[in-house]
């Protein structure tokens, strides 16, 4: 009998994909895996969270994206890499199942949920892996240990530091899929790079994932993509007004549930995790349609705060915005503060500072927080050089962190003739009408 980890489908299965054009299984575990449902559970979590009340195509779930990391990898694996000493074909199936599973702990609107309760999306990829989950039995089928090693090349913790590199570096499967997706369904153009060219000219090296030098310019239009991607779509000021509303509406239906307060509408779902007593059951059984019907339900609460920020984010009544530096400009926050309250507005829900800041490319500096392992390229002679030191555009925004800030909050609701209202306006640079 054929052993599980080997096992073969009877013939190839293909899922359709506008990035991949065809993503292909004939692995037994990867068909299986899926199917479990904490991975089908991917289809009710977008990929943008809030992104699609600003570009409407935006609508593409963590599911797709995670077959699209596999296929990227399975073509790595099985094609890049075939038959190439360097590369150790019995960690295929591993580094796989890991691009496969990469995201399988992401909550719906992950990371505004996760801010409210303090989660973190990959403890809880792990904590599936790990656990009393039908995609636990599916790995253990393979060996007892290999949900702990497919969890591991997740964690970054895997000794094999070449297959780590393949899901989690500064040019990663992850990375390659989801600018092209993302680009994809949003309709802009910044997200298009070669990835052709890239998988072609990529080497394994020892711990490493190396790049063919002759294929660098296809590197620097890929880091170019990434760069405009960020600025353009991901940080965009308008979804993050969509995710500031978000969060608050959570926090203040948390804050409600902890003061006794009466729901009209219990949020039944949500109350372990306002309590902190949440199981990993509970965790899994949320996605963004449990989280959205609560929202629709509560538009009706008898709490004015709770249900003007639940109908805000439902209808898109999106808070406006200003540039803010809070270097520069925090004694001005504070009078802010004092002067909505003066009018009856409450600045814990209606004043919100957000801050995005990204690092498009970093090189290799030993004891900082964060280390990034750099881009390296095969020279002709054989030797490795990290690509900063041969590409003049990647040396131009090389560890160079670029952030931005806003101050977010309900214009329609500062225009008012109080002597409030009218400071309020005049600090913010709201022109009287």
């Amino acid at each position: 009998m054929t052993p599980y980890a080997t096992q073969k489908l009877a013939e190839e299965k293909v899922f359709k994909d506008p990035v991949h054009r065809y993503i292909h299984v004939r692995d037994q575990v990867i068909w299986d895996v899926i199917g479990a449902k904490e991975f089908q559970r991917l289809r009710r979590i977008r990929q943008l969270g809030t992104t699609y009340l600003v570009f409407h195509g935006a609508e593409h779930s963590r599911f797709s994206h995670s077959l699209g990391v596999y296929e990227i990898v399975r073509r790595i694996t099985d094609i890049s890499f075939e038959g190439r000493p360097e590369w150790d074909d019995s960690e295929r199936l591993v580094v796989l199942c890991a691009a496969l599973l990469h995201d399988l702990g992401h909550g719906p609107f992950s990371h505004a949920f996760e801010n409210v309760f303090s989660l973190d999306h990959e403890n809880f990829t792990q904590a599936i892996l790990l656990g009393n989950t039908e995609v636990n039995e599916i790995l253990s089928r393979v060996s007892e240990d290999f949900p702990q090693k497919v969890a591991d090349v997740i964690a970054k913790t895997y000794p094999n530091k070449q297959v780590v590199s393949l899901i989690s570096s500064q040019i990663d499967a992850d990375r390659m899929d989801y600018l092209q997706r993302d680009a994809y369904f949003t309709g802009v153009s910044y997200g298009h790079f070669d990835m052709e060219r890239i998988l072609r000219v990529m080497r394994p090296r020892e711990d490493q994932v190396v790049i063919k030098s002759s294929g660098m310019h296809a590197v620097e239009d890929y880091i170019m993509s990434r760069y405009q991607m960020y600025w353009q779509v991901y940080f965009h000021p308008v979804s993050r007004s969509a995710e500031v509303i978000l969060t608050k509406a959570l926090h203040r239906a948390k804050k409600l549930h902890q003061e006794g307060y009466e729901f009209t509408h219990e949020p039944t779902h949500f109350k372990s995790f306002f309590d902190a007593t949440f199981t990993l059951e509970d965790y899994i059984a949320l996605d963004e349609s449990v989280l959205l019907t609560y929202f629709q339900l509560w538009t009706k609460e008898q709490d004015t705060i709770l249900a003007d920020l639940c109908s805000r984010f439902m209808y898109r009544k999106l808070f406006q915005y200003i540039e803010f530096d809070p270097a520069k400009d925090f004694m001005k926050m504070r009078e802010l503060e004092s002067l909505f309250r003066e009018a009856g507005i409450d600045p814990d829900y209606y004043l919100v500072f957000d801050s995005s800041s990204d690092l498009p490319y970093d090189f290799y500096r030993p004891g900082e927080e964060g280390e990034r392992i750099p881009i390296h390229l095969l020279m002709p002679s054989g030797e490795i050089k990290e690509l900063s030191r041969q590409s003049e555009i990647v040396e131009a925004v090389s560890g160079k962190r670029r952030s931005d800030h806003k101050l977010y909050f309900p214009e329609e609701r500062l225009l008012g003739d109080s002597p409030a209202h009218r400071r309020i306006r005049d600090v913010l640079g709201i022109k009287e009408v």
